[in-house]
């Protein structure tokens, strides 16, 4: 496909590199020279230097009346240069446009979007917050990605030395949990990760990347970590832009007796925000203040989520709350190098607000008749998908052993009827069931062509 890409920041330059590789012919717009510098010298795509919202600089990319431009995403860090981009590029006859979104009232209502002819308008920070909460939820996950509507979702967690699980084959998990709907998709073990098969034994220490339920999610902590999630009762935000504002909004709407206190250096924000917010305690200070924090309890916290704008500060206010006593930290980190490196700082989790907007632009290029919704582990470059399995498949009546997936491609649940399960090797793919395929990156196309989706 011709694909434009504006913006090439962290989000534009992940894009344009993976759907580059992925062979579709690919021009970014970036007004930074720097920027467009970088995405000249190292990606194989067309650079074009300019303000994306500006029609003659669009014309150079390819988007002119009658244009065969694909799709058109707008990925900048202003709101406005985005959406005039993706309305000029629809009135050039370009098939889809999709818009990032930083302003939470710009997705408030699907209104807006619809509007102004925007295919799809994204917001990150909408999207990592839900995140962040269900690693509050469920404390001992260190990594969640949401599927089939927030019903079941992936959850990482570690194996604990006492764990009931240490010395177990994988196909005896479900003998010895036959209650239990969830798979191990991935294991993660001294630094190298792992596609499970039936004969492997699970190791105290390993991270395990399991499909399951939220209501399961809980079960699934008691087993591996040997211990249940308590109810939360102190959570700490530092950072009051909009994605510690949309994590302390929610967390009000959701647990009525929680104390919740944001902390925020600019007086002027602090301010906006206690008018804003009915039951969190707004405070103007320093994030890194020990007495501060000492003073509004970190050693009692039972999360501090740390979303300023910088992300080596966040991951220096997530080591330092650690700590202090804090039993669960979260750093928002938006550059893909940070990702990994709660492997060697004491840092519970850490939450990428790009790759959510990733996920839904790779999402539409790849799968353009629009089945399917996308997730991006970027950890561990895997990814899940959500397919319904069209009447003309060639999976339709077939066992899933007979489909010859290869190793790297799991189908981790099947959704048939409203009721959710793990499948195995003798279960008979049926139309119309939805299918959550887990896949590394590099194989998800093969397994898209093995289940017959577009």
């Amino acid at each position: 496909m011709k694909i434009v890409v504006v913006g090439g920041g962290e989000v534009g330059y992940s894009v344009a590199e993976t759907l580059s590789e992925e062979g579709h012919d690919v021009t970014v717009v970036e007004e930074n020279e720097e920027r467009a510098a970088r995405v000249d010298s190292e990606l194989d795509v067309i650079t074009v230097r300019g303000n994306g919202a500006r029609p003659q600089v669009l014309e150079e990319a390819g988007i002119v009346p009658g244009c065969d431009v694909d799709i058109l995403v707008a990925c900048t860090d202003h709101d406005e240069v985005n959406i005039l981009a993706c309305w000029i590029a629809k009135r050039a006859g370009v098939k889809r446009v999709i818009s990032r979104a930083r302003g939470l009232e710009f997705t408030d209502s699907p209104t807006w979007a619809k509007d102004l002819g925007i295919d799809v308008m994204n917001s990150p920070e909408r999207s990592v917050a839900r995140e962040i909460l269900e690693l509050l939820f469920v404390s001992s996950a260190v990594h969640t990605a949401e599927l089939l509507d927030g019903r079941s979702g992936i959850y990482a967690f570690r194996v604990a030395q006492n764990s009931s699980l240490v010395g177990v084959a994988l196909k005896e998990l479900r003998t010895l949990y036959p209650h239990f709907v969830a798979i191990i998709v991935y294991i993660e073990r001294n630094g190298t990760g792992y596609i499970p098969f039936g004969d492997m034994k699970i190791e105290a220490g390993d991270l395990c990347y399991i499909v399951t339920s939220r209501e399961q999610a809980w079960k699934m902590e008691e087993i591996y970590q040997m211990k249940k999630s308590r109810p939360l009762k102190r959570v700490i935000i530092i950072g009051g832009g909009k994605l510690g504002f949309q994590v302390a909004w929610k967390l009000e709407n959701q647990f009525r007796n929680l104390d919740i206190r944001l902390i925020d250096h600019n007086r002027e924000k602090c301010e906006r925000l206690a008018g804003e917010l009915k039951r969190t305690l707004v405070l103007c200070g320093d994030g890194a203040d020990e007495n501060l924090l000492r003073q509004e309890g970190i050693e009692k916290a039972d999360g501090l989520v740390c979303a300023t704008e910088s992300d080596e500060t966040n991951l220096l206010f997530a080591v330092i709350g650690k700590a202090l006593g804090a039993r669960k930290t979260i750093a928002v980190a938006r550059r893909k190098i940070y990702m990994k490196l709660d492997n060697y700082m004491s840092v519970d989790s850490i939450v990428n607000p790009n790759s959510a907007l990733a996920s839904v632009i790779l999402r539409y290029a790849r799968y353009p008749s629009g089945s399917g919704v996308l997730s991006i582990i970027e950890k561990i470059d895997a990814e899940m998908l959500e397919v319904t399995i069209p009447d003309r498949s060639p999976a339709v009546g077939r066992t899933i052993m007979s489909l010859g997936l290869p190793k790297g491609i799991l189908i981790a649940l099947i959704v048939r009827r409203g009721d959710a399960f793990v499948p195995v090797g003798a279960t008979v793919i049926q139309k119309g069931d939805k299918v959550i395929v887990f896949a590394t990156s590099d194989l998800m196309s093969e397994a898209m062509d093995s289940l017959g989706v577009n």
